[in-house]
């Protein structure tokens, strides 16, 4: 109740006049000291420094819904993204609720939804059904699922579908009109297309999903990814199992493995897994930087998360990533050095960190 008068105060000062069955705000303030040793880094200094949204990025959102009767209902997601180390807007989000903006329908059909939204392996927002890595999209950069695997990130002007449970098995379907704009004619627009099936029953969490993106207003060239997500509920572990293939038939063709589990632990989660990356990059400027056309990587991550109350916890994680063949060190500083906007420290170097994540 707290929240949602909360809620409905902000929107109230803003000016906003809103009437509804359940308008609820919410959010994630999430801030920790992280140490990096960036193997690709061009002078491979050691870094100390506070971040925000290193386990889960920090927001806060506004979220409600109107039922119709019969079955049917209408909702929003509005949410923005911040940093709680200086306060300021996440430097990667444009606009008042860049991480997502979606306005849905739910019915006997399933749920259709509309706007700014996750791609299904995106690994974020509401439509995202990515899986199969226990620490999942969290501890940037060495530590999430999504830093190895080719991914379409959020979407603008977007309509995604998800069906009705059956027996445990749902189907997601998402298209995008322009993944930026989607002014101009629709042969010259980034078009997004992703389908998905889930099966979530008794302890069973497993995800199939196909993804492309015809680049129209870039190089023309069609990016394709395919994701497996395995995993299970032991009850005193949950083993995982990630897989991706990925390609674009001029620029790169890449494979991704993944194995994780998750346990209990002195009354917290210990969270850990291996990653593995070995792919061949065919352009010219990728052979021009480092000599080579395969890059490998291999990354072993750790964590530990402790929950001092039903909305606060603390946690603790440690990586480390070596790289191979394009993606040796030296190879990272020499693609960094021509300008290239590769997360060097996802494949090559170590990170601890510490912090914590509130939840309201």
């Amino acid at each position: 109740m707290k929240k949602t008068l909360l809620a409905l105060a902000v929107m109230g000062a803003s000016g906003v006049a809103f009437a509804a069955s359940n308008v609820t705000l919410y959010g994630v303030i999430d801030t920790s000291v992280v140490f990096t040793h960036d193997g690709g880094a061009k002078d491979a200094k050691n870094v100390v420094d506070m971040q925000s949204g290193f386990r889960n990025g920090s927001r806060w959102g506004i979220k409600g819904v109107e039922e119709l009767g019969n079955g049917y209902a209408v909702g929003f997601i509005l949410e923005d993204g911040f940093n709680s180390d200086d306060g300021s807007g996440a430097q990667s989000m444009n606009g008042a609720f860049s991480r997502e903006s979606k306005l849905y329908i739910n019915g006997g059909f399933g749920q259709i939804g509309f706007g700014r939204l996750g791609s299904l392996a995106g690994g974020a927002q509401s439509n995202s059904i990515l899986s199969g890595w226990a620490l999942g999209t969290s501890y940037q950069t060495q530590g999430t699922l999504t830093s190895f695997m080719k991914n379409n990130g959020r979407v603008n002007n977007a309509v995604a579908y998800v069906s009705p449970s059956f027996a445990g098995l749902t189907v997601h379907a998402m298209y995008s009109n322009g993944t930026k704009t989607d002014t101009a004619e629709w042969a010259k627009n980034n078009h997004y297309y992703g389908l998905g099936l889930a099966y979530q029953l008794g302890g069973y969490r497993n995800t199939l999903i196909f993804e492309s993106a015809d680049n129209k207003g870039g190089n023309g060239e069609t990016a394709y990814n395919v994701n497996l997500g395995l995993g299970y509920n032991l009850g005193a572990i949950t083993p995982q199992f990630a897989y991706q293939y990925a390609w674009q038939d001029t620029q790169y063709k890449q494979h991704v493995f993944g194995l994780s589990a998750a346990a209990p632990v002195a009354g917290g989660t210990v969270k850990a897994g291996v990653k593995y990356l070995l792919g061949k990059n065919e352009t010219d400027a990728f052979k021009a930087a480092t000599g080579e056309d395969k890059y490998r990587s291999l990354s072993i991550s750790a964590a530990y998360e402790y929950p001092l109350s039903k909305r606060t916890t603390v946690w603790g994680f440690a990586s480390w990533a070596d790289g191979d063949k394009g993606y040796s060190s030296d190879n990272l500083k020499n693609l960094k050095a021509s300008g290239d906007s590769l997360k060097t420290a996802n494949f090559d170097g170590y990170v601890f960190s510490v912090g914590m994540t509130h939840n309201f």
